[in-house]
């Protein structure tokens, strides 16, 4: 299996940057902007092969490769972990030849195979003259949640493993940079449970079943801590009063009735509810009938504790109730300030 643990943390969230490689790949391994005539007449003679599906994971250590791979394995998929990108090539020629039966296919890079970025580029090129239907998929994530995830399993950075784990993921992190050109689809699991991280990848690859039921996350974060790193939609609720500076308020969260109280207590909140309830009761049935499948709305105030949770907890109980849609509730940052004070304590 690859090496990043299963497990994924609430650390922050990132749209996902999405780009294309088929610009990329009209330009060849030699410089060339065009096909040679023998090239452009050539026999593409993968083209009727049964592999219909072919998806190269890759990504950074710890950024939910394991995750990933586990979403097409229960789907159906040949999955085959922790290839160099010169062994994908003599997978792939494994997988048309003749009497093969593998339809769908997903295959884990790993970063260890040396000239990573060139490499790999070169098989994707050969996949695409070969007209062999492939898709890339990039595993991003923020250095703090990286960290974090390394740190809660003990263990070592596969590309640092007699140096420090910081140390391995910048050296993983230069090699890597490049390679999120060559992606057809770009996740940013930073914040993401592990559930939460299958469900946007199967939204992403795997076929739907036709449905009108919407999943809807909503999040809390702190703007102290960065921004919303995967949101459709970003609220910013630093407007309601703010329990921090309340000694007695301080230590409790959003989810405790004191902090609901004193954030209503001059009406902003209930005029806020007011407003925005009726605006997302017109936007998430549009998102519906454009096929969306996964709806990330944001809630921020500055330290994600108080408000941001509030807020969040009372749109999770509002929408709970209705049929139309599937919701999931996750916090960011309502750990924070526990994080701080178990520091100074062990200093």
């Amino acid at each position: 299996m690859s090496d990043e643990p299963e497990r994924l943390q609430d650390m922050g969230d990132a749209a996902p940057a999405r780009t294309t490689r088929r610009a990329r790949l009209r330009l060849g391994r030699r410089g060339r902007d065009e096909p040679t005539a023998a090239e452009a007449t050539s026999p593409r003679p993968y083209a009727e092969t049964a592999l219909e599906d072919l998806v190269v994971i890759t990504g950074y250590s710890g950024a939910g490769k394991s995750t990933a791979m586990n979403v097409f394995e229960d789907a159906g998929y040949f999955c085959v972990d922790n290839l160099p990108p010169e062994m994908i090539r003599a997978l792939v020629e494994l997988f048309v030849h003749e009497g093969s039966k593998v339809e769908r296919a997903a295959v884990v890079s790993d970063v260890r195979g040396g000239d990573y970025f060139e490499a790999l580029r070169a098989v994707l090129e050969d996949l695409e003259a070969l007209g062999l239907g492939h898709r890339v998929l990039f595993l991003d994530a923020a250095d703090d949640a990286l960290l974090t995830r390394f740190q809660e399993t003990r263990r070592r950075h596969p590309l640092a493993p007699a140096s420090s784990v910081e140390r391995g993921i910048a050296l993983e992190r230069a090699v890597l940079e490049p390679i999120k050109g060559l992606a057809d689809v770009v996740i940013d699991s930073t914040g993401l449970k592990a559930h939460m991280l299958r469900r946007r990848i199967a939204d992403e690859f795997l076929p739907r079943v036709p449905t009108s039921k919407l999943t809807v996350s909503l999040e809390s974060f702190g703007f102290k801590h960065g921004p919303a790193r995967d949101a459709d939609i970003v609220l910013d609720v630093r407007f309601l009063p703010n329990p921090h500076y309340e000694p007695a308020l301080r230590p409790l969260t959003g989810h405790d009735q004191r902090i609901v109280d004193f954030v209503g207590r001059d009406g902003q909140l209930e005029a806020f509810y007011e407003r925005l309830e009726p605006l997302l009761d017109y936007l998430l049935p549009q998102y519906v009938a454009e096929g969306k499948a996964h709806l990330t709305i944001a809630i921020g105030c500055t330290g994600g504790r108080h408000r941001s949770v509030a807020v969040t907890e009372h749109l999770g109980r509002r929408w709970r109730e209705r049929d139309d849609v599937f919701v999931e509730v996750a916090h960011r940052d309502i750990a924070q300030a526990d994080r701080r004070d178990s520091d100074r304590g062990a200093a």
